[in-house]
């Protein structure tokens, strides 16, 4: 397969299936002489790791991170890091009896036209949310640096199964109230909320989806490129690359098309002694570089496609049309694993960018 790796000096190599030994990622580019916290990896790990609550998979993965490479007396050496976690919970046999069965809104199709029958099947092999874990790894690496700059990101769900979330507070109020929710969302009532709808959804054999706002606070003014590989357009393929996104928007996003210039558009203003803009609807990127401002953006997760309810399809090797109803373990709702991907996926494009504007050395400070 093509297609496994991103960015430019910072880049991640995503390997692994579902249903394999493991998922890992391996880094290349990190900067030597960065202490590495290998608790804090781990914690990032046990925010997506499935089987915690009832509302997620029953999947029990312990999801221990090891080291293989790249990190000597717990520090970075400029070396490729390889990190895994291995799958040890696993349960094939559902997905041996459909293998020939197209589950709808799965990768099954499109990954038999482009790979014929020798791509892995089982748990959705490399097109599975599993892989994800890879991802949540790099970005504890790349969190970490950007920390020494005082880079903040933190992601919560704005919107589960058409419940929003949509009241404001200050950055550090937000992880607060985020992590006292067991869906990631700020407002309590609308915790309970949403997981008694999740609860319905699994009796119901059915699956919802929603919204993860991110914010980026502290990220400099000037970082990105114009054109092709600008920071808007880079963090956009990073979340694209999250198995059930369907779409993402900055600042005002789609309400941009509601409204006239006069109110879209951020007036400048000096504000302690410093440029910013008095509102932030462009979500403080502007001709693919950003100006200084909070970096927000919404983040819509379809559906869990994986539902226990009878659906029509079609059987790909006797060509007939047959109804199907998933088994195994599935999400409900993939939303609150997600918001810690959201969150990786961001700081792998954080950190390249700012390796690549000089911000950052290839060697950083000597023990």
């Amino acid at each position: 397969m093509v297609g496994n790796s991103l960015g430019t000096l910072f880049k991640i190599i995503s390997f692994g299936e579902s249903h394999g030994e493991v998922i890992g990622v391996i880094i290349d580019g990190c900067p030597a002489g960065l202490k590495i916290d290998a608790d804090l990896i781990q914690k990032e790990l046990n925010r997506r790791r499935p089987g915690q609550t009832a509302l997620s998979t029953p999947r029990s993965e312990e999801d221990k991170v090891k080291i293989l490479s790249g990190i000597f007396n717990n520090f970075t050496t400029g070396a490729p890091i390889c990190l895994i976690i291995e799958n040890k919970d696993v349960d094939s046999s559902k997905y041996e009896k459909i293998k020939n069965i197209l589950r709808p809104s799965h990768a099954d199709f499109s990954r038999l036209m482009r790979y014929g029958e020798f791509a892995d099947y089982r748990g959705g092999g490399r097109f599975s949310g599993r892989i994800t874990a890879g991802f949540v790894m790099a970005g504890a690496i790349a969190k970490q640096i950007l920390s020494l700059k005082n880079i903040e990101i933190i992601a919560y769900a704005r919107e589960i199964g058409g419940i929003i979330d949509d009241k404001e507070y200050d950055f550090k109020k937000i992880k607060i109230l985020r992590d006292k929710s067991d869906v990631g969302v700020l407002d309590s009532d609308n915790s309970q909320k949403i997981i008694e709808l999740i609860f319905q959804m699994k009796e119901e054999k059915n699956s919802v989806g929603g919204i993860v706002k991110c914010i980026l606070d502290n990220f400099p003014a000037g970082i990105g490129n114009p054109i092709f590989n600008n920071l808007q357009s880079d963090i956009s393929k990073a979340i694209f690359s999250i198995p059930a996104v369907k779409g993402i928007e900055f600042g005002a996003g789609f309400k941009a098309a509601r409204m006239k210039g006069s109110e879209h558009n951020d007036p400048w203003i000096i504000k302690d002694g410093k440029i910013k803009t008095s509102k932030n609807d462009a979500g403080g990127i502007i001709g693919g570089i950003s100006t200084g401002m909070p970096i927000e953006f919404n983040v819509c997760f379809k559906p869990t496609a994986s539902i226990s309810k009878s659906q029509k399809t079609i059987d790909i090797k006797l060509m007939e049309e047959t109804e199907l109803i998933i088994e195994g373990r599935h999400d409900p709702c993939i939303v609150p694993r997600a918001i810690p991907v959201i969150e990786a996926m961001t700081a792998v494009v954080l950190l390249d960018h700012l390796l690549m504007a000089q911000k950052i050395p290839l060697v950083l400070e000597e023990k």
